[in-house]
């Protein structure tokens, strides 16, 4: 354990179990320290246990063993809150509720009074670019709105750690470019905490400080990657030959482990 450490997983485990006697084994002996405000990138093959760990931390699946620290309080199995937000790639956002009112959802949990959890979302709808579209129904968005409005409810909860699983992921990749660049400038904002989910080798290195490239199931850390590249960052540097020399190793690293 380190001062350093924000967030700690000592030696997580969980196992699944289907159709009666399959068992599955997701994640094992998981080990891993993330440090106050580093944006953490989790890359790996598909099905390696990368969203559970991710559920792990929020709680939202128990754990079979190990356990979870948040600023060195035990939050193992804890559901939700205790300082963490959670953002998902399917957006889950309700169809019956305006763009305010879904940024609103989690102060509502929180029992926030109405009139400031008013105030919180209508500042975090502007921080992602949404002024304008607060009385707007999640049909009337594109996806990247979508998953603007996913950023806001996530962040109107005030976590100290923001868990990303692949929120670019159903995405077109343009729209994937600007959400990007977007994010950045909101975590530079925010200075939260990030683990970030994805499939994207380029996406890891763009967006992240360290790289955890992470085994096919059960999930283990095979290497974590520092990434070299300064801020704030331009996607100009997804040409330069270190960035595509980054690229092509964490690629040989994923293929030497599985066949993806």
């Amino acid at each position: 354990m380190t001062a350093a450490a924000k967030l700690e997983l000592h030696d997580v485990s969980k196992t699944f179990r289907s159709g009666g006697s399959r068992i599955v084994e997701a994640v094992k002996d998981f080990s891993l320290q993330v440090s106050n405000l580093e944006f953490l990138s989790l890359i790996g093959p598909s099905g390696c246990g990368k969203s559970t760990l991710l559920r792990l931390i929020d709680g939202l699946i128990p754990t079979d063993q190990g356990r979870i620290l948040l600023d060195s309080q035990d939050i193992t199995n804890i559901v939700g809150g205790k300082g963490r937000g959670m953002v998902f790639q399917s957006f889950d956002l309700f169809p019956w509720r305006t763009v305010l009112a879904n940024v609103e959802f989690g102060m509502e949990v929180q029992k926030v009074s109405a009139g400031e959890r008013r105030d919180i979302a209508r500042h975090y709808v502007d921080l992602v670019g949404l002024n304008g579209f607060e009385q707007s129904y999640p049909h009337e968005l594109s996806g990247g709105m979508q998953q603007r409005v996913g950023f806001a409810r996530a962040l109107a909860i005030r976590p100290e750690i923001l868990l990303m699983d692949e929120p670019f992921g159903a995405l077109d990749v343009q729209t994937r470019d600007i959400l990007q660049d977007e994010l950045l400038k909101i975590w530079n904002n925010e200075r939260k905490t990030v683990i970030f989910v994805t499939h994207s080798i380029e996406e890891a290195i763009y967006l992240a400080d360290r790289i955890a490239v992470i085994t096919p199931r059960p999930a283990r850390i095979e290497r974590v990657i520092e990434v070299p590249f300064e801020r704030p960052r331009h996607e100009s540097i997804k040409a330069l030959p270190e960035f595509v020399d980054m690229r092509r190793g964490i690629w040989q690293m994923l293929k030497d482990g599985v066949r993806i």
